[in-house]
């Protein structure tokens, strides 16, 4: 049988290669039927790839084709897998694979990950190796709306896959604010502080202000004194707090607010992401408005003057004060105090101080009575003066919060 040799583009080329090959399968090597027949059948296996794919097989069966060889019992599976009850749901089918056990079978039974994944919409990069997934209270997380946008069932045993959700959101491990999966240097925080909280928060907040529109960019030069006027002018209404926000966007900066998560003991964050766009992040923790523009302001001193791309700060300001603080912490205190307040404010240094004193100098100074209450209470260390003028209960409200 005599081979034309031509490129296979149908079922017909396809067969009539197929029956050429049969012809000369035991061709001498080193004669021109032995070219031929090679030639013939890389074009053969091109036309197989393209038109007859080999499905992957079914994780569960190739599970259990491992166990097999490795002479292993359902028990064997129970450190990589959870419970008896969830080794056995997997190896019925009634349980989908998670990344954490995809991430176990792969490592310590040699099954291949994309096997196990089906398909490759996600890789199980080394950038990820050494991460303990399973400690970010993803349950917490979840509450507080951190996953919107990806149904996501069964959260507690899908720690890797919330969090991956997080960061791909943001943009990948590229757009990861520099050393925040490493200690922070912020001397502002709880020597109590989770880690994994902490940054659990902060990726809540990044993937929040990820889905805003219209940002304008971040320039630095506009925070000037005149943004800070406008700014803080807007505390004497009564939707300062959201009015803030817009007022914020408007000028680059982004403003999330976002419950804080056991054991973060944070009141705010600033960021400026690897793209330069500038992210504020309050917990409003203690819901008070006096509290909110206070740190609000701390964090736009950070983004000025502390802060390059890709760089974070975070804050605990019941530690304002404390011999822990640095200058950085410091400079931003003053930097908000005097945006606040007049440098000519005087209040706080008189042994008393009428309610009506501070509600008139509030209003001729176009400041909300709660930031010159919240100034004299910190001054004097007695947070029971003027309790009922800082705005308890004020801020949360004008926030799109879980």
């Amino acid at each position: 049988m005599k081979a034309e040799i031509k490129p296979i583009r149908n079922e017909k080329d396809y067969a009539f290669a197929l029956k050429y090959l049969d012809s000369v399968l035991d061709a001498k090597e080193a004669t021109p039927e032995a070219d031929v027949r090679d030639v013939v059948t890389i074009l053969i296996e091109k036309y197989e790839e393209e038109h007859y794919p080999i499905d992957m097989p079914d994780p569960v069966e190739a599970i259990k084709f491992r166990m097999e060889q490795a002479g292993l019992t359902q028990k064997d599976l129970i450190p990589y897998v959870g419970s008896r009850s969830k080794v056995s749901e997997v190896l019925s089918g009634k349980r989908k694979l998670t990344l954490k056990m995809i991430r176990a079978l792969n490592r310590h039974f040699g099954v291949p990950a994309d096997v196990l994944l089906r398909e490759k919409p996600i890789s199980l990069v080394d950038e990820f190796r050494d991460f303990e997934f399973e400690k970010f209270p993803i349950v917490e997380m979840k509450r507080n709306g951190a996953f919107r946008g990806r149904k996501i069932t069964d959260v507690k045993d899908k720690s890797e896959e919330c969090i991956r959700f997080l960061i791909e959101k943001i943009g990948g491990l590229k757009a990861v604010p520099d050393g925040f999966f490493r200690k922070t240097s912020s001397a502002r925080l709880n020597a109590k502080i989770d880690p994994y909280a902490l940054q659990g928060w902060s990726l809540h907040v990044l993937a929040k202000a990820s889905d805003e529109e219209q940002v304008a960019p971040y320039i630095k030069e506009n925070v000037n004194e005149s943004f800070l006027r406008s700014l803080v002018g807007l505390s004497v209404l009564n939707e300062g707090p959201r009015l803030a926000k817009e007022f914020l966007s408007k000028n680059g900066i982004i403003l999330e607010v976002v419950p804080h998560l056991k054991n973060t003991y944070i009141d705010g964050a600033a960021f400026i992401t690897m793209d330069g766009q500038a992210i504020i992040g309050l917990t409003l923790r203690y819901d008070r408005i006096d509290n909110f523009w206070f740190t609000l302001i701390h964090e736009i001193a950070h983004i000025v003057s502390h802060l390059d791309t890709g760089s974070f700060i975070v804050d605990d300001m019941s530690l304002r004060g404390s011999q822990t603080d640095n200058d950085i912490e410091r400079e931003a205190d003053n930097f908000a105090q005097k945006a606040l307040l007049p440098y000519h404010f005087n209040l706080d240094q008189k042994d008393f101080v009428s309610k009506e004193e501070v509600l008139v100098y509030a209003a001729a100074n176009a400041v909300h009575p709660a930031i010159v209450a919240g100034r004299i209470q910190y001054t004097k260390n007695n947070y029971r003066l003027f309790s009922n003028m800082i705005g308890r209960g004020d801020v949360r409200q004008w926030f799109d919060i879980v």
